[in-house]
């Protein structure tokens, strides 16, 4: 399967140890995804940039993550709280433009080190009990989706607004995974969009993506089953050490 994936984007072959490590870094992404409804992109793209470059890998992996939400949305569809999930839409929309600008205009390891850290506090206030006693107002959603859309824009990495706003929420363990997954799904096409208006994404890249599907399909089954198994507040803690270690992971892709 990975010998026709390198056939398809004209790359050398994967050595066998190579193709263990890139379809083992896909399924532990493709099973965190299924559990918690996002993390994929970060642990998908550090799997596959091992053997692609990133201008290879990226299109890819945002191709499997709008499949994946497309396979995972109608299970959660009653679920997803729409009333704040176009806000947010809207305002990564509107700012993740004005993210790029920023990539091209300033440095890039600074930023990443704030966002961490921001992260990573927000998720220490979580873990100790923080949570808000209402949904925020439109005014303070499309806020989060703007600093997403920033985050996203400059940097790749604009789910961790949006995850702190649906977990330090009062709308439960399933209302924020589905909403997670929802938003995904809007924002994944639209970059890819992005992409392929830029030469980024191409027939090659989707048909990579369809050769991977089994991969991807087989970890969601894997993590969805353990999300009904786990009760909401070993839901909520997992969600927060998983932040806390893809934080870690942007500090160290930063530094190194």
């Amino acid at each position: 399967m990975l010998d026709r994936l390198a056939d398809v984007l004209e790359l050398p072959t994967l050595s066998p140890a190579m193709a263990v490590a890139v379809v083992v870094a896909l399924l532990i992404a493709a099973i965190v995804r299924g559990y918690s409804g996002f993390g994929f992109s970060m642990l998908a793209v550090s799997g596959l940039t091992l053997a692609l470059p990133p201008t290879v890998a990226i299109p890819i992996v945002l191709t499997l993550e709008v499949a994946a939400s497309i396979h995972m949305l109608p299970g959660v569809w009653r679920q997803v709280d729409w009333r704040s999930l176009w806000p947010l839409v809207a305002g990564t929309a509107v700012a993740t433009p004005i993210g790029v600008h920023l990539l091209v205009n300033l440095p890039e390891t600074p930023i990443r080190l704030a966002i961490a850290a921001l992260v990573i506090t927000a998720t220490m206030l979580l873990w100790r009990g923080f949570a808000l006693q209402r949904m925020p107002n439109t005014a303070a959603t499309l806020a989060t989706g703007a600093a997403a859309g920033l985050l996203n824009g400059s940097l790749g990495i604009g789910g961790p607004p949006v995850i702190l706003f649906y977990l330090s929420s009062p709308a439960g363990t399933a209302t924020a995974r589905a909403s997670l997954i929802a938003y995904f799904l809007v924002t994944d096409a639209y970059a890819i969009a992005v992409g392929a208006l830029e030469g980024l994404a191409s027939a090659g890249t989707f048909l990579a993506a369809a050769g991977l599907l089994p991969i991807l399909l087989i970890g969601i089954a894997i993590g969805s089953r353990g999300f009904i198994r786990t009760e909401p507040a070993t839901f909520r803690k997992a969600v927060l050490v998983l932040l806390v270690l893809l934080s870690a992971a942007g500090v160290v892709r930063a530094l190194a």
